[in-house]
């Protein structure tokens, strides 16, 4: 057995370093992931390849990323969560100046899929070092500061890509988006020496086999939807997608077998949780689907430079920013679950007026109305992200939430790469404006499916929440 290191050991002083350090890692990927989105058009035009390239630039980071979350969480128990966060770092940055110097296409969809490995061993070390570090009412401050510095990197992001791109620093045009990973990644890794080692009390099994299984469905599921037509599929590429549900459901009948599952079994006897793997999945793939539809359209049928397509985006994450403080810090601890609700209300009138901004502007022009569209997209996500997590992590057991929260960050990247591959595709189909209206439509399809699953989401909590207050009374 393993004893767990906490943070007695820590002086009060290097506590709030070793918190920057985590707040900074966090930051980094996020700012990776939205900075990429903007300057792929301008990648695209430089390395050349097929057009779907642009999709894997995202797909081939948030891929390993989801695969990978849960098992990088468990080397975090095992290995120590600080050793595992500085490794994920190191290998962030050596792969980020890898991607920055890439010759071609296919050596930078290789080095951003290092990116989002790397990325898997760096998140789930966060909440375990931070309830490490500090105790009492100082953990749920240090905790609370998660949200905020998230809604400031998805705020800053798509101006930082555009920025950077339209800069061509030293003639790095998009490349910058990549180096600009260096230097944060110096800073975290001087704070990360304020962070203590820490592992879980018991060693936890690692699933290889699973692993393995969950990365090869996931991959024959992704791949023949990217840069594909989907409305006319070839037969290899429905054999891949079959293939890939037949994998994955050997992938579920192993984790019921094995005696060291990725995740906890008990999850599943709950009966809203697989309903909130459906809505996280389908809530993810239209944000981040939606958001490259945007970019793509902007760059290659409006005209529009990449600085302006990441400004484009600004009322989304401000809205985004805005409505996450707002729910988390009011409506959710006021309405419950009615937050969620209206959430993907507003959402799905942002989709709608979407629609409405390709279908009355003129090709090869500037889709001005556009930008209050995207403000109600990101105030409608907003409002839902806090009150969803909230309500899916409530009704479980002690034992169980680190295992939820794992699995649901997994399905949140799972939700963003068939987005993106979705979506993209559905674009990439027929470009222009009529594209980005059909692949509005279809995210509003995929909304439906989450506000479908979402009514089940947290179910049980009002009869948990009724047991205990019985018991308080007794």
């Amino acid at each position: 057995m393993i004893t767990e290191r906490v943070a007695a050991a820590t002086p009060c002083r290097r506590r709030w370093p070793g918190l920057a350090a985590l707040l900074l890692g966090e930051a980094m990927n996020l700012l990776d992931a939205t900075v990429v989105q903007v300057a792929a058009p301008a990648v695209h035009a430089d390395l050349g390849g097929p057009v779907s390239d642009v999709q894997w630039f995202g797909a081939a980071y948030t891929l390993p990323f989801a695969v990978l979350l849960i098992t990088g969480g468990r080397l975090g128990d095992i290995a120590g969560r600080r050793r595992m966060f500085v490794l994920g770092v190191t290998v962030f940055t050596a792969a980020s100046v890898a991607c920055a110097l890439a010759p071609s296409p296919g050596l930078l969809i290789a080095f951003r899929a290092v990116q989002g490995a790397a990325a898997a061993l760096i998140i789930p070390q966060t909440i375990g070092l931070i309830k490490a570090m500090f105790s009492g009412e100082e953990t749920a401050k240090a905790l609370g500061s998660i949200g905020p510095v998230m809604g400031l990197a998805a705020v800053c992001g798509p101006v930082v890509g555009g920025v950077l791109t339209h800069a061509d620093l030293f003639g790095s045009s998009w490349r910058s988006a990549f180096l600009v990973n260096v230097p944060v990644a110096a800073v975290v890794l001087a704070l990360a020496r304020n962070l203590p080692e820490n592992r879980a009390p018991h060693r936890p099994a690692l699933d290889w086999p699973g692993t393995a299984l969950a990365a090869l469905g996931t991959g024959l599921l992704v791949y023949p939807l990217i840069g594909g037509d989907l409305r006319q599929l070839p037969v290899h590429d429905w054999l891949l997608l079959g293939t890939g549900l037949l994998v994955l459901t050997g992938f579920a009948r192993h984790q019921r077998r094995t005696g060291r599952p990725l995740v906890e079994p008990s999850l599943f006897t709950h009966r809203g949780f697989p309903a909130a793997l459906v809505t996280s999945t389908a809530f993810f793939a239209v944000t981040n689907g939606l958001t490259v539809v945007v970019v793509l359209q902007l760059q290659l049928d409006a005209g529009t430079g990449v600085l302006a397509s990441g400004l484009s985006l600004l009322p989304w994450s401000a809205g985004l920013a805005l409505a996450s403080w707002w729910a988390g810090s009011r409506l959710v601890r006021r309405y419950g679950r009615r937050v969620m609700p209206y959430g993907l209300g507003v959402l799905l009138a942002g989709l709608l007026a979407a629609v409405a901004a390709y279908r009355t502007t003129t090709p090869g022009h500037y889709p001005v109305a556009l930008l209050p569209a995207l403000a109600l997209v990101g105030l409608g996500a907003g409002l839902f992200t806090p009150a969803f997590f909230t309500l899916a992590l409530r009704p479980l057991r002690p034992h169980e939430v680190g295992s939820a929260a794992g699995l649901l960050n997994a399905v949140q990247q799972l939700g963003a790469t068939l987005g993106v591959a979705v979506l993209g595709s559905v674009y990439l189909a027929g470009k222009g404006l009529g594209a980005s209206q059909a692949a509005c439509w279809v995210a509003v399809a995929l909304l439906a499916v989450a506000w479908a699953a979402s009514g089940r989401v947290g179910a049980g909590e009002g009869a948990a929440a009724t047991a205990r207050r019985g018991r308080g009374r007794g």
